[in-house]
């Protein structure tokens, strides 16, 4: 069984992420955002009015083994 372990600072519109394996941040309000996974993987997602949301992924990241 493992174990998991998440945080959330908001520091204005940016917002850092603490989890067991990294920090990654976050910039952006509901309509438009960018964040940062620990692993450097880059997400961009869109909302739209309607309900039609996009979310692309950027980059790879670097590779990590997680155990």
């Amino acid at each position: 069984m493992g174990w998991h372990y998440r945080k959330s600072i908001k520091v204005g519109p940016f917002r850092i992420n603490l989890s067991r394996h990294g920090v990654g941040h976050s910039f952006g309000n509901r309509r438009f955002h960018v964040s940062t996974t620990p692993d450097g993987r880059r997400h961009l997602s869109v909302r739209l009015p309607g309900g039609l949301h996009v979310t692309k992924t950027l980059g790879r990241g670097r590779r990590r083994h997680y155990y």
